[in-house]
């Protein structure tokens, strides 16, 4: 690969569609963007995706792209190259890299799930860097994640490996959509931070807002219940976290995504609560950080999916 080849990458969520050309070192150069027609007919998506397309192409340095990655919500199965994201109920097995194989006349596609991407991109230029083997995790509406291991992205067959949302952290507790129960996701997700609070008696101020955010001001400010319920969600990110500590021996956990961003409010009781469960000896030395990408580290991660190839290393070269 030459130093001025570059990438188109994609970031295929619920709200939008977003497209770029990055260059090899991560770089953005271009950007386009539609919402996602998430309720319409699955052609409909697809359709948004191509426009996504048709305008980076539109530009010269779309001569200088080789592949194309593509970090999109989930579930993906990498090797059909389908895609059927829980929120866009029109793509169900959908045959996604086929249609945007087609739309960039050919190119080479590489498809990881969302939160895979957003850890290719924190290894390799965010709160991972530096880290051979590392898991980093979004908790927003839900908990996605993915791995590094021995340096390397680890996708796992179907791009999916690393979804620590789905790991039961209660075995007798509340049934989770995805059909298991006592989940991570169904405990530390901000909707279920929110709703556990609004449970247990918290009420939000003048505004009405229940969200999440709102839950952590209130903790902030010292509310009981909110700090209840933000501990609890610490708790089970913990004992997910300390979980694949131990299997797979990561030395780093990144949290990113809207619940990241509460802070001390979340951070504090994690890593207070991950002591208790990360006990054995090659555990307790695993750390936990925000992620520093923001909000373009779906499209870097999808870039160094494609650059590197799924199965190669995360920092491109």
């Amino acid at each position: 690969m030459t130093h001025t080849a570059l990438v188109a990458a994609l970031d295929i969520g619920g709200t939008k569609i977003a497209g770029a050309l990055v260059d090899g070192d991560g770089h953005i150069l271009v950007r386009a963007q539609r919402p996602t027609p998430a309720k319409e007919h699955g052609d409909t998506v697809m359709a948004a995706v191509r426009e996504v397309l048709a305008e980076l192409r539109a530009t010269p340095l779309w001569a200088r792209a080789h592949a194309v990655g593509i970090g999109s919500a989930g579930p993906v199965d990498a090797s059909a190259g389908t895609v059927s994201p829980v929120n866009v109920p029109g793509w169900r097995d959908y045959p996604l890299v086929a249609g945007v194989r087609e739309a960039t006349g050919g190119l080479p596609v590489e498809l990881i799930g969302d939160g895979v991407a957003i850890t290719a991109a924190e290894h390799w230029q965010g709160a991972a860097r530096g880290h051979d083997n590392a898991l980093c995790m979004v908790v927003s509406t839900g908990v996605g994640g993915g791995l590094v291991l021995d340096g390397r992205l680890h996708p796992g067959p179907t791009g999916n490996a690393g979804h620590i949302g789905h790991i039961s952290v209660d075995l007798d507790g509340d049934p989770c959509p995805c059909g298991s129960r006592g989940c991570v996701e169904r405990i530390a997700s901000g909707p279920n931070i929110a709703r556990r609070a609004l449970e247990a008696g918290w009420r939000p101020g003048p505004d009405g807002d229940t969200s999440a955010a709102a839950v952590a001001a209130a903790a902030r400010s010292g509310e009981p219940v909110a700090v209840a319920s933000f501990a609890r969600a610490a708790r089970a990110l913990a004992a997910g976290i300390a979980a694949t500590a131990t299997l797979v021996e990561i030395d780093i956990a990144v949290i990113g995504g809207g619940v990241g961003k509460a802070g001390d409010v979340l951070f504090t009781p994690l890593r207070k609560a991950l002591a208790d469960y990360a006990t054995l000896s090659f555990v307790q030395r695993l750390t936990v950080a925000p992620a520093r990408m923001g909000t373009d580290a779906g499209l870097v991660g999808a870039a160094a999916a494609a650059l590197a190839g799924r199965a190669g290393t995360v920092a491109p070269v």
